[in-house]
């Protein structure tokens, strides 16, 4: 889906970067169509930003179709095996070549419109009747030159990013520590390999993309928001008797009850980019603890040493900001995709690690389906707070947001550094990204 453009207020850089003060950001961060518009140009489109998994285009021709920084584009698998993303529009005439979420093109795409013809790298094949642009200069013109390339592609362990405006920090250097961590996820595989299981569940909500994305790193809220939730699932325990082993399903929901205290000691870690780790000390999330020879099986593969570092890294979210969040265990993974200022698209993954026990798929799924999914008895509670806080944020009062708690006056360390679960300097980085961003002059006249 589409972002809608309605006329906007055109946004210097300075008065963008001014909506972000050291422990404060102003609301029209979240409400101004001008301010979404800016973010898509200046910080979206210049992010590496996740587009798919190789595990969903295995074989050549097969495509999964996305939006990127507002794009729609297309992931497909060409003949050689590389891995490219495309604007998915016909170069004719604009109409998308492919409407479906996922498929296989075969050895070419045809547009729907007029039958125009491209090979899998986007490059034209052919046109109907060719000869009717003799002599038009059609053979130098842009549509000739077949599709466009989103921007730059990178890969690591199956996951595909892509940017299309190189300006801002490589692939290495945007994601850095982000990278050991998609290594430590990849190998809970005793093969080395994850690949997309279930779907990918997509719910849409009317609320900036930032609000949910702050929301990742507030271990704050969880007491209170998920109570609900919480008692629901303590009422069912304490039905089953003394003795009794929890389900599965009990056990994913227990912990969102853990206390103040135990979110705060969970620890977080502040990285460049706007980037972050929450739970770098300890997670609400199920362990492997009663996997039978999984651990013998990840020592066989990687060696004692590794999976001593894969079996303790479980953290409660690791942010590739400002678009995914992926969780060790289970191994899950949120994208979001923003329409407008006030409407967002919310992407749950579920990944298998090829050759673990099927607990750990069934483990994943369950999670999505109680915690993400559009019949989740999680995601209610807070999509009924991300849609008021943005339909009461048009109010008038106090302009500002609040993100003052473990704040130091304007003075936070610069990351990479290590915090409390609790503390509102994993939001506040994201907020000092995002400022820099888009409060940067661009070069050369770009917008």
């Amino acid at each position: 889906m589409m972002p809608t453009h309605a006329i906007a207020r055109h946004w210097s850089p300075a008065a963008l970067a001014a909506l972000v003060q050291p422990e404060q950001i102003h609301r029209d961060i979240y409400r101004d169509e001008g301010v979404f518009q800016a973010e898509m140009t200046r910080l979206w489109a210049r992010s590496w930003l996740f587009v798919g998994h190789d595990s969903q285009v295995p074989n050549p021709g097969d495509f999964i179709t996305t939006i990127l920084a507002g794009q729609p584009v297309l992931m497909i698998r060409g003949e050689g095996g590389a891995i490219h993303v495309l604007h998915n529009r016909c170069p004719h005439k604009g109409a998308p070549l492919k409407s479906e979420p996922s498929g296989q093109a075969g050895r070419a795409m045809r547009c729907p419109y007029h039958g125009w013809s491209f090979r899998l790298d986007g490059s034209l094949l052919g046109v109907p009747l060719r000869a009717g642009y003799e002599a038009s200069g059609f053979d130098s013109s842009p549509a000739c030159q077949g599709m466009t390339r989103y921007g730059e592609v990178a890969m690591r362990r199956g996951f595909v990013f892509a940017r299309a405006d190189a300006r801002g920090p490589g692939f290495e250097q945007s994601l850095g520590e982000l990278l050991v961590a998609l290594e430590l996820i990849a190998d809970r595989s005793p093969e080395g390999r994850l690949r997309v299981a279930g779907g990918v569940l997509r719910t849409e909500f009317a609320a900036n993309w930032k609000i949910y994305l702050e929301n990742i790193n507030d271990a704050f809220h969880p007491v209170t928001t998920h109570a609900s939730a919480t008692q629901s699932a303590q009422t069912v325990w304490d039905g089953q008797g003394p003795g009794s082993e929890p389900t599965l399903a009990v056990r994913q929901l227990l912990p969102f009850a853990s206390g103040y205290r135990f979110f705060e000691e969970m620890g977080g870690r502040v990285l460049p980019h706007g980037h972050s780790i929450l739970g770098t000390h300890a997670s609400i999330h199920t362990s492997y603890a009663h996997l039978g020879d999984y651990g013998a099986a990840l020592e066989a593969a990687h060696g004692v040493e590794r999976t001593r570092q894969v079996m303790a890294f479980a953290p409660q979210n690791v942010v590739f900001y400002p678009s995914m969040a992926i969780k060790g265990s289970p191994q899950v993974m949120r994208v979001l995709r923003p329409i407008s200022a006030g409407r967002t698209v919310l992407e749950a993954w579920a990944f298998e690690p090829v050759g673990a026990p099927a607990a750990m798929l069934q483990s994943a799924l369950l999670y999505n389906r109680q915690v993400f999914s559009p019949m989740s008895i999680v995601a209610h509670d807070d999509l009924h707070l991300f849609e008021g806080i943005q339909r009461q944020l048009a109010a008038n009062g106090n302009p500002w947001i609040s993100l003052h708690r473990g704040g130091r006056g304007g003075a936070d360390a610069c990351p990479p550094r290590e915090v409390s679960g609790i503390d509102e300097a994993l939001l506040r980085n994201q907020y000092q990204a995002w400022a820099q961003c888009m409060g940067q002059e661009d070069d050369e006249g770009a917008t």
